[in-house]
């Protein structure tokens, strides 16, 4: 890391990466699981009502690809800013 606008500018990154990726998570397990749960029950998914699967199931399916996702967009910032953990 160079300098402190180098440093700002990765963290800057990094926050709006988390804030995408948590509003993602946060439309999908309240929105779907509650909010559009009557509208999404109209349709099955795997032999369940579409919105009790979001509850149960698909937020946290969401979630963890989110972490994956996370990992591959850090790893490129790493190295863009040229942070390395040693």
């Amino acid at each position: 890391m160079a300098d402190k606008a180098a440093l700002k500018a990765y963290w800057k990154t990094n926050i709006k990466y988390l804030a995408i990726l948590l509003s993602i998570w946060f439309i999908v397990s309240f929105g779907a699981g509650i909010i559009f749960v009557d509208t999404l029950d109209q349709f099955r998914f795997f032999g369940f009502k579409l919105g009790f699967w979001f509850a149960q199931q698909g937020s946290e399916i969401i979630f963890v690809i989110l972490i994956f996702v996370y990992v591959f967009l850090m790893n490129r910032l790493d190295n863009k800013y040229d942070v390395h953990e040693d």
